[in-house]
This record gives C-alpha cells, structure tokens and sequence, in this order.
C-alpha cells in the first residue's frame, strides 16, 4: 500500500508511521486546534501529554524510544521533524522521513517505538512540539545518540538552492 500524498512530507514512509492533518477552527476571538482524542483512530492508548521547545536552528536529536508510541504535534512556529528506521526487521529499515510541520503544516506524526527521531526548529522564532506519549516518561526505556556522530545517514544543514 502506498501511503497518501502529504504536504510537507519528504524522503521514504516508514513503516508504522502515520501523519494527520489536524482541525484548526478560527474565528474573529481566535482559535481552537485539535490534538487527539480517543476515538481517532491514530489513537493508542494515552501516558503523557509534554511539551518541548527548541531555538532555531538548534537540533534536538537523535532519540529512541524502546516501548513509548509518540504522537508530536508543532504548535509554534515550525520545525524539520526527522525520523529514521534503524529497526531490525522492519520492511522499510533504513528509510528516512522529513516532516516539516507546524503552523503552515498543522499535522501529528504518529512514531511508534524503535524509530530514531530529532527535531531542528527553523525561521525566526522558539518551536513548541507537543507529545501525546502512549505512556509516562521513563528515562530507562529512552536512548541518546548524538545528533552529528553516529551512523545515521542525516546531514542536518538546511539544503540550499
């Protein structure tokens, strides 16, 4: 199966993956912006809801989580969402994805466990993600690769011309 078009998507599916346009209802006293809820079908089980940050241009990389299904969501401004499957088994190991999302792509990546993920914020102003983890923070079940040195085929330089 061949998954949809979607803007701001670049690079190769991952298995497992899945990414969903989000409702956004404005009006002249501002506006409401959908999340989750439990009877969407992208919808596991709920953890933790948090809240993260980053500058621009800073890159916040790499991470693995070995049972937490991410659900990540930028609310401000944009950012360069990477995600890569280093799993072994998986039909589309070695697959790369670019998710550019925010405020001009309103959508939540799905990422379930297992799959390296980072974030670059960019343009002129703090990006703020938010994360419907499937369950609560446990720093044992998360791995830190550095976001330079390690054998993830990424260059994270913004790709001129």
């Amino acid at each position: 199966m061949t998954p949809p078009r979607i803007d701001g998507i670049k690079g190769n599916w991952i298995d497992g993956v899945t990414v969903t346009p989000l409702r956004r209802i404005c009006d002249e006293r501002g506006k409401i912006m959908h999340l989750m809820k439990k009877t969407d079908p992208h919808f596991t089980e709920f953890g933790e809801v948090y809240i993260s940050s980053g500058y621009p241009g800073i890159v916040k990389a790499w991470h693995i989580h070995k049972e937490m299904t991410l659900n990540n969501t930028c609310i401000v401004g944009m950012m360069k969402l990477v995600l890569f499957d280093g799993r072994d088994g998986s039909p589309t190991k070695g697959n790369l994805m670019e998710c550019f999302i925010g405020e001009d792509n309103y959508v939540q990546v799905k990422i379930p466990h297992g799959i390296s993920n980072g974030y670059k914020a960019y343009g002129d102003k703090l990006a703020m993600l938010v994360n419907c983890a499937s369950m609560p923070h446990d720093p044992n079940e998360l791995i830190y690769i550095d976001p330079f040195n390690n054998d993830i085929p990424y260059n994270w330089d913004v790709k001129h011309g």
